[in-house]
């Protein structure tokens, strides 16, 4: 996900869909483990959409690149 994509979003959206993907790099982790992980960059593509993710939550939070938030997001 690009973090365009994620900027449009609500906040309450972008804590779902985070909360989704802290779900699935467990799945992956466990996957991981029992040896059945069958595409091993799908962790990696997750943990950097985790941090996307963090990083527009971050900065809706301190209030930079206002032109991209409104006041009711």
């Amino acid at each position: 996900m690009k973090p365009a994509e994620i900027r449009t979003k609500l906040r309450e959206e972008i804590l779902e869909e985070l909360e989704g993907c802290n779900r699935e790099l467990l799945n992956l982790r466990i996957q991981w483990q029992a040896g059945e992980m069958k595409n091993s960059s799908q962790y990696a593509r997750t943990r950097k959409d985790v941090a996307r993710m963090k990083t527009v939550l971050r900065e809706m939070e301190l209030g930079t690149n206002k032109k991209l938030y409104s006041e009711g997001k």
